[in-house]
């Protein structure tokens, strides 16, 4: 049995008669660049995630970035992130201008320690960026009083979350991406809500942060006239077909991460109480939604050669945390300097998961994680 690691084409194959629908409209009407449907799928994500304002941009990472430049973050600021991330996350600390301060990760959710996190404070930060990882919710309460007692603002990297919740005391929830200043997503095919190309929005409640975003997306300008331009920004502009083509696998996301949900558990039900198997957990304050299914092995390398061989395509993610990189050689971290994520990244594997994996194809993984980590280690 051939079990691949991500399906790309199963929700497009799906939506074919609406997509190429909307792809024809849109070839006939000419209207390719910050076209109707752009505007459309603004107000519709935003009120999917519970904000005021959404701004389509040409990527998650520019997300990020405009909205460093939105508060005003540049030289001489830090910003504080998680050090197991994918890099985009410091790149767009670096674009601005700032320095990325790496902060550990609680071993157990792969998210931004909220104890490490104060530790690292210092008069020169200016924001947080935590991370909501393969679709686990920080914890944003935790987070949004440090943020409080320090004056900072808070960026939520949502790209691997969206619709992902926190349930709050009394049995309410708000989706990520509402918590903070300022949320991020990326609309890359990959992610739950995947576009065919590269894609990405923004969230906000604050009226100033989302004129100032609709400014540095589309080269400074802002009104009608086309030819004034009112700060040196760049051209981010989401295409009016990637938002048509989101537009309808929106109405279908949250069907699809309860399909995720579900694999998720009988993955953990399969494989729980397995002597060197930890499976992800999901306490009843958040809602995960999957984006990856990320386990913890001590044999981790071995069994993802083996599960290779029998046509288990499984991910080793983030290997080399970001203090590691090279390209942040600069910042002078050592091995040790981040024990948890360090642990993480030498003994997590992400097992096949997406919105159309079977359960025939779930157990057929477990069988094989549970043989092979079973083994002499």
């Amino acid at each position: 049995m051939d079990v691949p690691f991500l399906d790309v084409r199963s929700q497009n194959k799906f939506l074919k008669k609406q997509s190429l629908a909307a792809v024809k409209r849109i070839l006939e009407t000419g209207d390719f660049i910050l076209g109707k449907d752009v505007r459309l799928f603004e107000q519709e994500f935003a009120a999917y995630c519970g904000t005021r304002f959404a701004v389509g941009v040409n990527s998650g990472t520019d997300a990020l970035f405009l909205s460093l430049l939105s508060l005003g973050i540049g030289p001489g600021d830090e910003v504080l992130c998680p050090v197991y991330t994918y890099i985009a996350t410091a790149l767009t600390i670096s674009y601005a201008g700032a320095t990325p301060v790496f902060v550990d990760i609680d071993p157990r959710t792969f998210t931004i320690d909220p104890a490490d996190l104060e530790r690292k404070i210092t008069r020169k930060t200016k924001a947080i960026i935590p991370v909501h990882l393969y679709g686990y919710p920080a914890d944003m309460p935790a987070i949004m009083r440090i943020a409080r007692r320090h004056n900072l603002k808070v960026i939520e990297d949502a790209a691997q979350a969206q619709g992902a919740r926190i349930i709050r005391r009394g049995g309410d929830s708000r989706k990520v991406g509402s918590w903070g200043d300022i949320g991020c997503f990326s609309f890359y095919p990959t992610k739950n809500l995947s576009g065919c190309g590269d894609g990405g929005m923004v969230t906000t409640d604050s009226k100033r942060v989302y004129e100032t975003l609709l400014m540095w997306r589309d080269q400074g300008r802002r009104g009608k006239n086309r030819y004034v331009h009112f700060v040196r920004g760049y051209n981010s502009r989401l295409d009016t077909i990637q938002a048509a083509l989101l537009r309808e696998k929106l109405k279908h996301l949250d069907a699809w991460n309860e399909v995720r949900r579900s694999r998720a558990r009988l993955y953990s039900e399969l494989l729980s109480g397995m002597e060197g198997v930890v499976v992800p957990g999901e306490p009843d304050t958040v809602g995960h939604v999957f984006h990856l299914y990320a386990i913890l092995l001590a044999n981790r390398d071995d069994v993802h050669k083996k599960l290779f061989e029998r046509g288990i395509h499984t991910g080793i993610v983030y290997h080399l945390p970001l203090h590691l990189q090279p390209a942040y050689k600069e910042l002078n971290h050592r091995r040790g300097d981040f024990p948890a994520a360090e642990k993480v990244a030498k003994t997590v594997l992400c097992l096949p998961m997406h919105s159309h994996l079977t359960e025939q194809a779930v157990r057929y993984v477990a069988v094989n994680v549970k043989a092979l980590a079973a083994k002499k280690r």
